[in-house]
Formats: structure tokens, sequence, C-alpha cells
């Protein structure tokens, strides 16, 4: 597929064990020729962890995509009657977000964008990354798996003896849905192994 000339809003909400792995895949669009614009969730902003500190996240995302971070409701708003996005990607998406996505609370810069998607009737791209996907959040993944226009990154168990209730999108399989998802598709299979 022929990226140039598309807009990819790559948004990361708070799953801080897999900013390294996705970072990578941000990279992957810009390579082919995307415009990426960053949107990130008031965690990465602000909170410092084991996986790395928030102002390094927020530099290497500047600098891999040459755009300023979306960061707040009001910087967010705009993207709905500007028609920026043409895909919006949420990866990695928390089972906080998926939670709040499903039950239409938009109380973050990374869920505005998907309402603006939403009202734009635009294709979101769904990377999951919850410790309860098998557990209290299955309920919020069934209603988004049915909701028109959403899709989702091919997922399994990552660590089903220690976590039996987790699950972890293939972030290496981001670009390739959402080239299915802007041809309406879901990418197939959406059930993978995942755990190592």
């Amino acid at each position: 597929m022929n990226w140039s000339g598309i807009t990819v809003g790559y948004a990361l909400s708070g799953s801080h064990c897999t900013f390294a792995e996705v970072m990578p895949e941000i990279k992957r669009f810009v390579d082919a020729g995307a415009n990426v614009v960053p949107i990130v969730s008031n965690t990465l902003m602000t909170t410092d962890t084991r996986f790395g500190k928030s102002e390094d996240w927020q530099t290497q995302l500047k600098a891999i995509t040459g755009n300023e971070l979306i960061s707040t409701i009001v910087q967010a708003e705009p993207l709905g009657p500007s028609k920026l996005l043409d895909v919006l990607v949420i990866a990695p998406c928390t089972g906080n977000t998926t939670s709040r996505l499903a039950n239409a609370i938009t109380d973050s810069a990374v869920l505005m964008a998907a309402k603006a998607q939403m009202r734009n009737g635009r294709p979101i791209v769904l990377a999951i990354s919850t410790n309860d996907g098998l557990g209290l959040n299955a309920a919020n993944i069934a209603k988004l798996l049915v909701a028109k226009h959403i899709y989702f990154v091919p997922f399994g168990q990552d660590n089903p003896v220690q976590k039996p209730n987790s699950l972890v999108a293939r972030m290496d399989l981001v670009l390739e849905a959402c080239e299915a998802a802007l041809q309406g598709k879901q990418l197939q299979p959406l059930l993978v192994e995942r755990h190592t």
C-alpha cells in the first residue's frame, strides 16, 4: 500500500511496558510515507516508570514523527471538524481506554481523537494490551468487536500460565491491521498465539 498522502493518528495509552515495542511500528508508518500525528495519554505525559521516563518517550515520539504531541482534549477536539486523520490507531490500548471507549467516555486526548474518528465514520484500530482482557474487560472488548468502524490488531494471551486473563496485540501487525481497516476489513486471523 502507498502511504504517501495518508495521515495516521498514532495514539498511545498507558501500557508503559509496550512503548518500546510500538516505537519501531510508528517508524514503519513514517518510512512508508505516512504523516503520523502522535496522540498521547496523560500517563505518558506525566509518569516515569521502570520502562522509561516520560520526557524520553515524548522526545522519541517527536523525533520519529516530526510532529508535536497532541496531549489534551482541547488539542484533540479539532481532529473531528478538520477530518485530519485517515486512520487512528491506539497502540497500546489499555483495558482502561478500552472500557472508556466501549462506554462512550471521553476524558483524554486519546479518547477525544477516537470520538472524532467515529464522528467522521473513519477507521479506528485498537491494539489491546490489558491484564483483564479475559476478565471484566472481556465485555468491553466484545462491544467494540461489533462496533462500526472499529478494528483490532490481532491479539492473544501473552502469559496464560501466570496471567490467564491478559491479552496483548501483535504490535508488529499494527501497520497491516491499518491497511486492512482502510479497506473496511478486519485483519485475519484475529485471535493469534501471542505468548512466548
